[in-house]
């Protein structure tokens, strides 16, 4: 049996045995409140008797028949009721329906009554069958109990009245139990509509597929609905966006990325958008979902490309700097082999003049940036940049008051902050005008680093400045451009920096961009 059809015969069981107890209980009720009712009535007509002076005279006087049968005869006859009894003080019948009763004792107790007390609303069984009855007592003129009377009414008249009644509640019960019965049946109708007609064993199973995809794959993955709220999530994502994604949050409150927000504001689909999250680049793909035309929201997925990013980022150092050594090699062995026929063919002057000439040239390598800045990383970056800039047409020089003679704590950091820096510059500074260069300025101020890097390029715009690093804002034409200013300050906030535009520069000078990386330097003696 299917679990909808389950749940509707549970709950019309529930409603039957609800509505059953319920009548049954207002069955009692009402037979209380009947009996009760009958035995009052009784009890008034009881004592308008055992009041009246013909009933007390003849009590007294202990004389059975005559009067005291017409009167009860009459009572009897007016009223309705089944009989009215009365006796002496001893319980011996004075007047009854029956004459042949007379004389006889009453067939219920009557004790209480003589005793001077009413009874009340008791279903006794006497001669003339179970009835309902209450007795009062008569007393003397002085006072004293000389007998009691007895009214009665036939317990079919109390039922019949019962009954009737509730064959009325059961009226109501029966429209309440097709009331229940077709709200349950639209409850289970939408149950299926809700579950899709799935049932316990089927959604327990999709949980569990659920979960596995969820946490089984490698990709961070985000759901919103079509409100804009997030509706599912997995570790991945969170551990990727660097902060937790509260299920039924508005995306909008999270304070994700301009590009990330604009993806999900926008509900558009979009393959492969790059965008910065913390320290890291993530490639985000996002798809709308529908269902049988309802918009249900739309899927994200992440993948890291931070490690990629900074793996080619090293890779183009190191490329750079064999590229820079390889020619350096060349430039040495036509200078060595030019020198050597210098001394050959005897022309010692010149050959003096050549070498003056060959030490006052700069060399782009590490050893040429001094002793300013000893860190291996650090340097192996300027020399790699130094020869980059010299392929465009750029001179990169490091500040004469550079000074950072503490190794770097977190390589991947101050190369990522500084070699963004410096390649946004040398793109400012070879558009710019002549001669071309970029200066550098690296600082140590304890475990702090502080980094300067300005060009000879013709500034920042004005439009650009106030989200120049905000991801995918580039004055670079070419797409994929935008994420080095925006990765550079995430980088640097990371660690409790920061990265600013110190000077925007315009017509005769370039921009001047400032870098303060507490934490990165390791502390000296």
């Amino acid at each position: 049996m299917r679990f909808s059809r389950q749940i509707l015969i549970l709950q019309i069981g529930v409603v039957v045995l609800l509505l059953a107890v319920g009548l049954a209980l207002v069955s009692w009720l009402l037979w209380g409140t009947l009996r009760d009712q009958y035995g009052e009535r009784a009890l008034g007509i009881a004592r308008s008797v055992a009041v009246d002076p013909v009933v007390v005279t003849n009590v007294t006087d202990k004389r059975p028949g005559g009067p005291l049968e017409d009167l009860a005869q009459a009572v009897t006859r007016r009223t309705g009721a089944l009989f009215v009894v009365i006796t002496d003080d001893k319980g011996i019948r004075l007047a009854h329906p029956n004459p042949g009763e007379i004389g006889k004792p009453v067939s219920t107790p009557a004790v209480e009554a003589l005793a001077g007390n009413d009874v009340v609303s008791a279903v006794q069984k006497g001669t003339l069958g179970v009835s309902v009855r209450s007795k009062t007592p008569i007393f003397a003129a002085d006072g004293r109990v000389v007998g009691e009377v007895s009214v009665g009414y036939e317990i079919g008249e109390a039922t019949g009245d019962l009954i009737r009644l509730i064959l009325t509640s059961a009226l109501f019960a029966a429209g309440a139990l097709a009331l229940g019965v077709a709200a349950s049946a639209l409850l289970t109708r939408r149950l299926n509509r809700l579950t899709h007609g799935l049932e316990p064993r089927e959604l327990t199973e999709l949980l569990y597929e659920r979960e596995a995809v969820l946490h089984g794959i490698g990709e961070g993955m985000l759901a919103v609905d079509a409100g804009g709220r997030v509706s599912v999530r997995n570790a991945e994502a969170e551990r990727l966006l660097g902060k937790p994604l509260p299920v039924g949050v508005p995306v909008s409150e999270l304070g994700l990325s301009p590009r990330l927000g604009k993806a999900v504001a926008d509900h558009q689909p979009v393959d492969n958008l790059l965008a910065v999250a913390g320290n890291r680049v993530l490639v985000v793909n996002s798809r709308a979902v529908q269902r049988d035309d309802r918009d249900l929201g739309m899927v994200l997925t992440f993948r890291d490309r931070t490690d990629l990013d900074t793996l080619t980022r090293e890779l183009d150092a190191v490329r750079s700097l064999s590229d820079g050594l390889r020619a350096q090699r060349h430039e040495f062995s036509n200078r060595l082999h030019t020198l050597s026929g210098l001394l050959q063919l005897g022309h010692n002057g010149e050959a003096v003049e050549y070498l003056q000439t060959l030490t006052d040239t700069s060399i782009s390598s590490p050893g040429a940036l001094g002793d300013s800045v000893t860190d291996p990383y650090l340097q192996a970056l300027l020399a790699a940049k130094i020869e980059q800039a010299q392929e465009k047409g750029v001179r990169l020089r490091l500040s004469d008051d550079s000074w950072v003679r503490a190794p770097v704590t977190d390589p991947i950091t101050v190369n990522t902050v500084v070699g963004n820096l410096l390649d946004n510059a040398l793109h400012a500074a070879r558009l710019g005008r002549l001669p071309a260069f970029v200066e550098i300025a690296l600082l140590a101020e304890g475990t702090t680093l502080h980094v300067s890097v300005v060009d000879s390029g013709s500034g920042v715009a004005a439009e650009v400045r106030e989200k120049l690093f905000d991801e995918g804002v580039s004055t670079k034409i070419s797409p994929g451009h935008g994420l080095g200013l925006a990765l550079a300050r995430q980088a640097a906030r990371a660690h409790g920096g920061d990265v600013w535009l110190a000077d925007p520069g315009g017509e005769d000078r370039g921009a001047l961009f400032v870098a303060a990386l507490p934490d990165l330097l390791e502390a000296q003696e």
